[in-house]
């Protein structure tokens, strides 16, 4: 790939995810579209490639969505557990 396609490609990813970042998200995704489309015109085999796996990509992502998931609720209830025993021993502590 020649120098400038990849400053193009790389330049639109960024711009574009800065822009979904600060809540321009319709601009982000077509500036973000339009450097994937350009990679896309360079590489289209390995974009075939991509699209023929994608249903077994969201069901990965699916699968770590969820473990991720459930690690954050055991966290929460740990949080919320100590929490309520901290406060149990600082009012044991001063006898409140």
């Amino acid at each position: 790939m020649e120098n400038w396609k990849k400053v193009a490609v790389f330049g639109a990813l960024g711009v574009g995810a800065f822009l979904f970042a600060t809540r321009r998200r319709p601009a982000g995704l077509a500036v973000a579209a339009g450097g994937l489309a350009l990679l896309a015109s360079e590489y289209p085999e390995k974009f075939e490639e991509v699209w023929d796996n994608a249903p077994e990509y969201v069901n990965k992502g699916v699968q770590i969505w969820a473990a991720l998931s459930r690690i954050t609720e055991k966290l929460a209830e740990e949080a919320e557990r100590r929490g309520t025993a901290a406060i149990h021993d600082i009012r044991e502590g001063y006898g409140v």
